[in-house]
């Protein structure tokens, strides 16, 4: 063999040698482009970490906001009632045009976060709630009043898609730990406002508390910035990038990885398109949950303001009733104007509002072990129950015990109304169907005032009745839901 030939043979084989350390290496390789994933997929692989305990913080904060621009108007009904020396069914209109506003933009800003963003809708829900809470401080004459509130109330719309936000972020199998866990913070926005009730409305006046009430408003605004965009949002509007980006920096903070290969997910043109709510598939679901959300707000704010008009005029059956609850008994007007609330009855408020959280272990056991339809049924039967025991003839700690289960049943019902509807939608079209729900949920919220401030002043088994019944009707509603949410993958599409 001469040395040309020899020359040769030992390249071929070194050239072989390479080749077949290099294939493998290659196939890898090729494998690994082709392996996808999806924002579901991603979002259950980083799985729970500081991430979610900055968006709990931050997003629940946001529950503080909504439940201090509520719960002022039960604080600030006396106040206002005295100043203005009001009839009853003017201090229910309050109440009302809020919800007017809430309604008005509850469906537009669910379409504009379907469309354009969840981040951009909260943020500016802030802001505008804010200014015009502010702005409210300076109202010159009832008018104006109700008016702000119910730019208020418009503010308040863009703030609840925060749910929305928060929930497309959270792992399945902790959304029904987590989610019921955001009423701590609706409990401390009511008791946040019916403290600087008690401390500020005495020395400084009623506009100094709604002056004051904005901080956290404005606290948000600048916190806000650490939240991210939903990366199902944006998925669904085609900015993958944006989305693996938002998805990277998740796993960072909570020290996991993303899945092997690369998110695909297809762009999706019908988002915030109100023919999904009313597909075949979710017909149904739709129409059941209207009645839901309405009958969710009715009960809870019939609540809220019943216990505020029966501790402002002194309407409970007192058994042993002490000389204050006597003294006020004797307006023989009919028109209790000046009646600003006792030390007393802000301490009863604050004992009910702790009654928000005190059931919040039993509420995740109703859901991770009965499912939310069950639970919905089961809590609203219950809700009528507590609404009939109030006329009850009991002593003032008897009429405590009752207020604190009734806000604990109606806060759990709300609680549970939230998750099923943010889990039941798909991407496409979520914000657009709380959006929806949020504003039928606001026609309970205004024709709720108009039971618990005025017919209440006839007769109060008259007032609490229309709240029982609806509830019954309601549980049989949920107990007909088609769709069991525990447990499932949120929809991308429908």
């Amino acid at each position: 063999m001469t040395d040309s030939m020899k020359t040769q043979l030992v390249s071929a084989i070194h050239l072989q040698q390479v080749e077949m350390q290099e294939k493998p290496t290659g196939n890898s390789q090729g494998n690994n482009a082709d392996e996808k994933f999806t924002v579901e997929q991603a979002v259950e692989t980083i799985g729970f970490g500081r991430f979610h305990v900055l968006l709990f913080v931050i997003m629940g904060s946001a529950n503080i906001v909504e439940a201090m621009e509520i719960m002022l108007l039960a604080v600030v009904s006396p106040e206002i009632r005295c100043e203005w020396r009001l009839e009853d069914w003017q201090v229910a209109l309050v109440s009302t045009m809020v919800f007017v506003g809430f309604m008005v933009c509850g469906v537009l800003a669910g379409y504009i976060a379907d469309r354009y963003g969840r981040w951009k809708v909260v943020f500016g829900g802030y802001v505008w709630s804010a200014y015009f809470s502010l702005l409210t401080s300076f109202a010159p004459t009832y008018g104006w009043f109700i008016f702000l509130r119910s730019m208020v109330g418009c503010g308040v719309a863009g703030v609840s898609q925060g749910f929305v936000l928060k929930t497309e972020f959270i792992p399945a199998k902790y959304r029904a730990y987590l989610l019921p866990l955001g009423t701590i913070f609706w409990m401390t926005g009511s008791m946040l406002i019916i403290l600087l009730g008690m401390l500020v409305v005495p020395t400084m006046g009623w506009r100094w508390m709604i002056r004051l009430s904005i901080t956290p408003s404005i606290i948000l605004i600048f916190l806000f910035k650490f939240i991210p965009e939903s990366a199902r949002y944006n998925v669904s509007a085609g900015k993958v990038d944006a989305a693996v980006k938002t998805l990277q920096r998740i796993a960072r903070m909570n020290r996991a990885s993303l899945p092997p290969g690369r998110l695909v997910e297809p762009a999706l043109r019908e988002r915030g398109s109100w023919r999904i709510l009313f597909s075949p598939t979710f017909r149904r679901t739709s129409l059941l949950l209207w009645y839901s959300w309405f009958v969710a707000s009715f009960a809870y704010y019939g609540s809220v303001l019943s216990s505020s008009e029966l501790l402002e005029k002194n309407l409970l059956c007192v058994i042993n009733a002490d000389a204050e609850h006597q003294v006020k008994h004797r307006h023989e007007s009919g028109l209790c104007y000046c009646i600003p609330f006792g030390s007393s009855d802000y301490q009863t408020l604050l004992i009910s509002s702790l009654g928000e959280v005190a059931l919040v272990p039993l509420n995740i056991v109703l859901l991770n072990v009965f499912g939310r339809r069950i639970s919905l049924t089961v809590l609203q039967l219950l809700t009528a129950l507590l609404f009939m025991m109030v006329n009850i003839c009991t002593t003032m700690f008897g009429f405590t015990v009752l207020l604190f289960l009734l806000r604990s049943l109606v806060s759990m019902n709300f609680n549970v109304v939230y998750i099923y509807t943010a889990e039941v939608y798909p991407t496409i079209a979520r914000s657009l169907g709380m959006g929806f729900c949020t504003s039928f949920s606001r026609i309970g919220g205004m024709i709720a005032p108009f039971i618990a401030q005025v017919l209440m002043s006839r007769s109060v088994i008259q007032a609490l009745t229309p709240f029982a019944v609806a509830c019954v009707i309601c549980a049989l509603g949920n107990f007909l839901l088609p769709i069991e949410t525990r447990g499932r993958a949120l929809l991308q599409n429908s």
